[in-house]
């Protein structure tokens, strides 16, 4: 796979493994060839880090956390602030992305903000011991729990513009779609064998579904460690010369402009800003209810959960390359707008789940791979837009302001959606999941306003996904 060569003195190699010359040369003296050999390492390395920071995630978060609640007899409310803790968090990220631009290497600024922010979880894992011994009561052990998902997300917002615009600077354009695919792929595959290997060992864990949790929790800090390791074999990019190298290419006018001044008037980002807003909104107004809903309503066991985020899993690790192959061909945009649709309807397919046997062996197994098919482009291609629309001028900060947006719209509809669950008479999660489909559908209005450069029509996309057939009334979006 070729690799277009960065500015030689953006990067610099920190470890002698990065197909290294006779000495590692010092920060702006990288040759062509040195830097074609190390963005190459430098993806596979990331594309590593993915595999284990998706081990520890998979525990730290998702269905094995959801699950650990319910065992604790948390609340609506409380299964709602699990899930919009870490996008309220985001209103952080913007405070990151102005000291990461201060900082002189993404990797070390990187390194300072999630090794803490990961070795904290030690404290949830000595408070289930407690527990375990009788010294914590359970409802002390939620606010436990509550309390390190709110301080370790809080902090590791600080990094997360900074790690996308790092990446940014190594993927290469015309490749994103690609190789984005395949990472997201690797971790997908990681979590298709992880997660249903988790869920049976808590549920067989001799001391109690609560005690096996606390177990694979400490092998998920050690996993989520050995992620950060392989960020040392990864090309490291400083802000502060990146920032000179921007300046060269920019108009003098231009030089001076504030991120506040380039969000307002670039209109175009207004309008994915606008549209990332009331889509996270839509969307998590039912998604994190999910497992709560196979959990509680349907009180299925973590082993049938975890087998069918598996299926989801997997679903998504197939889709992933085809998807990042259309999206270098077509754009982002389109099939954000195609996939869309579909992630729209997916909350009204929940209601017809129940715990007969054809819903266990074949609507719902369907339903999970159908979700991951299509959220698999969901997750590729948002933030591949977000890349193409965010001028390169201010640009960590542009992707601060966008998760900063995305973060408390999400909370918002996250919280709307507890507290509608719990105090709304008005069908309960089923009703949830029927409104969520209807603002999911509003949602992808402002998508169709939003410009991608190099992207094309919705007749293009449809010519590619359906060679071979003449397409006769669909117009040019």
């Amino acid at each position: 796979m070729s690799m277009d060569v960065l500015p030689a003195d953006v990067i610099s190699t920190k470890s002698s493994a990065i197909a290294p010359p006779a000495s590692n040369p010092p920060a702006g003296t990288l040759s062509p060839e040195i830097s074609k050999a190390a963005i190459r390492t430098s993806l596979r390395a990331s594309t590593l880090d993915g595999v284990f920071a998706t081990v520890f995630s998979n525990i730290a978060g998702g269905v094995l956390l959801s699950n650990f609640l319910v065992e604790l007899h948390a609340t609506p409310v409380e299964i709602g602030m699990l899930a919009s803790i870490p996008m309220l968090a985001n209103l952080l990220q913007p405070i990151g992305a102005y000291f990461s631009e201060r900082s002189t290497s993404r990797h070390y600024y990187c390194l300072w903000v999630y090794g803490p922010s990961r070795l904290l979880w030690l404290i949830l894992v000595g408070a289930i011991a407690l527990f375990s011994w009788g010294q914590v009561e359970t409802h002390q052990l939620v606010n436990w729990t509550l309390a390190i998902v709110f301080v370790t997300h809080f902090l590791g917002a600080f990094g997360s513009a900074a790690w996308l615009s790092w990446l940014a600077v190594l993927v290469p354009r015309r490749l994103r779609g690609r190789y984005f695919g395949i990472r997201n792929s690797a971790a997908s595959l990681t979590n298709l064998l992880s997660v249903p290997i988790l869920g049976w060992l808590v549920s067989a864990w001799g001391g109690g579904s609560i005690a096996g949790y606390g177990m694979i929790l400490l092998l998920g800090i050690v996993a989520g460690i050995i992620s950060l390791g392989f960020q040392f074999f990864m090309v490291d990019v400083n802000p502060q010369v990146q920032h000179q190298v921007l300046n060269q290419a920019e108009p003098a006018e231009s030089l001076n402009s504030s991120v506040w001044l380039d969000v307002f008037k670039d209109a175009n980002f207004l309008r994915f800003l606008l549209y990332i807003g009331v889509w996270m909104f839509a969307v998590n107004l039912s998604a994190p209810f999910f497992n709560l809903y196979l959990l509680d309503n349907l009180s299925l066991d973590i082993r049938w959960v975890t087998l069918y985020n598996s299926l989801a899993a997997g679903a998504n690790l197939i889709m992933l390359v085809a998807w990042g192959r259309i999206a270098d061909r077509v754009g982002n945009r389109p099939l954000l707008l195609l996939s869309g649709i579909l992630v729209a309807i997916t909350p009204l397919l929940w209601l017809g789940t129940s715990t007969n046997a054809w819903s266990l062996w074949l609507w719902l197994p369907a339903l999970h791979l159908f979700t991951g098919g299509t959220w698999a482009a969901i997750d590729l291609c948002s933030n591949n837009l977000q890349i193409g629309v965010a001028p390169s001028r201010n640009q960590v900060q542009l992707f601060a302001i966008a998760a900063a947006v995305a973060g408390v719209s999400g909370a918002i509809g996250t919280t709307a959606g507890g507290l509608l669950t719990q105090f709304a008479d008005y069908g309960g999660l089923p009703g949830l999941f029927a409104l969520s489909s209807v603002v999911r559908l509003v949602a992808l209005l402002p998508l169709i306003f939003v410009h991608e450069r190099h992207g094309q029509s919705l007749t293009q996309v449809m010519q590619v996904l359906f060679p071979g057939k003449k397409l006769e009334g669909v117009r040019e979006d």
